[in-house]
């Protein structure tokens, strides 16, 4: 293939799962983007890959440098994509230079690798069929707090990533939201010398974090429960209050249906009976 876009994911941790063929992808590549140089130059020689050209790709650079890498892709070069850890664009820098790419036509190529956020779930016992990956919440604001309260009310596993220094803070803010007995699976620095695991509830791992563990954390929060099922003597007197409150037949089955959430023709059968 001519020149192109290799994205490859790197260890999140132990240097092991570094896959044959991404060291292949790395030995091949002309030029390789990345996060930090100094960090992915310890990487290219622990897997004995001669060091090739690095051009740093991070939050404050790729949008910059991605047209640059869209150039020497168009002279024949293949171009690597790595980040510190994982798989680049997932809550790591490497979307504007694979939209670059895109954009320009040319070929991009994945080179799978080790994520947190799967890792994390794997051994979470926690629902695994269906999930959503939030990653790192806004750290102040409205923003934080409508985000906090969104992930309150999924009824999906949620995966969140945060740093070791807001930690004990979002597990405090999450009980405060989903209440103390939410369950939840914390890990803690995934893949290396000094893994360790929490699992229980929010309050228990409140009172984990108060013991100040380090490291990068993964937090899987259990689900919401789903709402109490709405009965039909509930839904005949909220019917019976708009009604005397004047509200025609119409009307009180509509405000009735927006109140609960149930289905139109429930609560009209309930109305005219």
């Amino acid at each position: 293939m001519s020149g192109r876009l290799v994205v490859v994911g790197t260890p999140i941790g132990n240097l092991g799962d570094l896959s044959p063929r991404a060291v292949d992808a790395l030995t091949a590549a002309d030029v390789i983007a990345c996060e930090d140089t100094r960090r992915t130059g310890r990487l290219l020689v622990a897997a004995g890959i001669e060091r090739t050209d690095l051009v740093v790709a991070n939050d404050h650079t790729e949008a910059k440098v991605a047209g640059r890498l869209v150039e020497r892709a168009r002279s024949g070069a293949v171009v690597a994509l790595v980040t510190d850890a994982g798989m680049p664009g997932v809550s790591d820098p490497g979307n504007d230079v694979v939209a670059a790419f895109v954009d320009a036509g040319l070929g991009v190529e994945v080179v799978p690798g080790p994520t947190a956020v799967t890792t994390a779930l794997a051994a979470s016992g926690l629902p695994t069929g269906r999930f959503v990956f939030e990653g790192f919440l806004p750290r102040k604001g409205a923003g934080r707090t409508e985000r906090l309260a969104a992930v309150a009310a999924e009824p999906r596993t949620v995966v969140l990533y945060e740093a070791p220094h807001r930690a004990e803070r979002t597990i405090a803010d999450l009980a405060e939201v989903c209440g103390d007995d939410r369950p939840v699976t914390v890990a803690r620095e995934l893949t290396k010398l000094h893994e360790e695991w929490f699992r229980g509830d929010l309050a228990g791992a409140a009172d984990w974090l108060a013991a100040e563990p380090k490291g990068e954390f993964v937090i899987v929060l259990g689900g919401a429960a789903p709402p109490p099922e709405i009965t039909d003597d509930e839904l005949r007197d909220a019917l019976d209050e708009e009604v005397a409150a004047g509200a025609t037949t119409r009307d009180a089955v509509a405000a009735v249906v927006a109140r609960y959430g149930v289905a139109k023709r429930r609560v009209y059968d309930l109305a005219i009976s």
